[in-house]
C-alpha cells in the first residue's frame, strides 16, 4: 500500500498545480507539500500553490495560477482578449471578474485587477479550458467582446473596437452570439455603428 507522502506526489504529479487547501478536502495532510519540495520532489510556485518538477511554465502561468487560488473567478476584459489573441495590448494585471458581494481576493502576485459583475452578465458566456492540468475559467469571445464595449470607459473603444474586428475576422463569434452578449450587457446601441462599420 503507498504511504499517504506517495499518494500526494501522484496527486500533484496529476493534477499539475495543487492548492494546499485541495488537499484538506481530500482528508491528505497539506504539510506533506513542505516535506516534498524541501526534497526536491515538487516545486513551490507561490504562495499555498505547488506543481511538479516537470511541470512546464507557458505564458498563461498567471491564468493558472488566479483560476487556482480565486476558483469562482473568471478572466474578463483585457485577460479574456489576450487569451484568445484578439488584442495588441499586454496587460500586467490579471483581470478577473467576480460576484459583487464576493469578498476581495487576498493575492500578491500575479497582480490582479477585479471587476464586480452581477445576474447573467456574471454567470452567462463562461468557459473552461484546461491547460496544464488544470482549469482555466474565461469568458468567451462573444461575451468579452460586449464586456469591453460595457467597459469603453475604462480600457478604451479602439480596444474594443479592435476586438470586434479581430473576432468576427477570426470566425470567434457570430453576429447572433454577438447580439446575444451586447442585450446581457446592455450595450446593443452602443455596438450597433461599430457593428455596422466592420461588417
Amino acid at each position: 500500500m503507498k504511504s499517504i507522502k506517495e499518494q500526494v506526489l501522484e496527486y500533484v504529479e496529476r493534477s499539475g498545480v495543487v492548492r494546499s487547501r485541495d488537499l484538506n478536502k481530500l482528508a491528505m495532510p497539506a504539510c506533506y507539500l513542505n516535506v516534498l519540495e524541501q526534497e526536491g520532489k515538487i516545486q513551490k510556485l507561490s504562495r499555498g500553490l505547488y506543481a511538479s518538477i516537470e511541470y512546464e511554465f507557458d505564458e498563461r502561468q498567471s491564468y493558472i495560477e488566479i483560476c487556482k487560488r480565486v476558483p469562482h473567478a473568471t478572466l474578463c476584459l483585457l485577460s479574456a482578449l489576450n487569451f484568445y489573441d484578439m488584442t495588441t495590448q499586454n496587460p500586467y494585471q490579471v483581470w478577473i471578474a467576480v460576484n459583487r458581494r464576493a469578498k476581495h481576493p487576498k493575492i500578491d502576485y500575479p497582480p490582479i485587477r477585479v471587476m464586480r459583475f452581477s445576474g447573467k452578465a456574471l454567470t452567462e458566456g463562461i468557459e473552461t479550458v484546461t491547460q496544464q492540468g488544470s482549469q482555466i475559467r474565461v469568458y468567451c469571445a462573444a461575451k468579452t467582446v460586449a464586456d469591453c464595449f460595457k467597459y469603453r470607459n475604462k480600457i478604451g473603444t479602439d480596444v474594443a473596437l479592435e476586438a470586434l474586428r479581430d473576432g468576427l475576422s477570426k470566425k470567434l463569434f457570430t453576429l447572433k452570439e454577438l447580439h446575444y452578449y451586447a442585450q446581457i450587457c446592455r450595450v446593443q446601441k452602443v455596438m450597433k455603428p461599430y457593428i455596422e462599420a466592420v461588417c
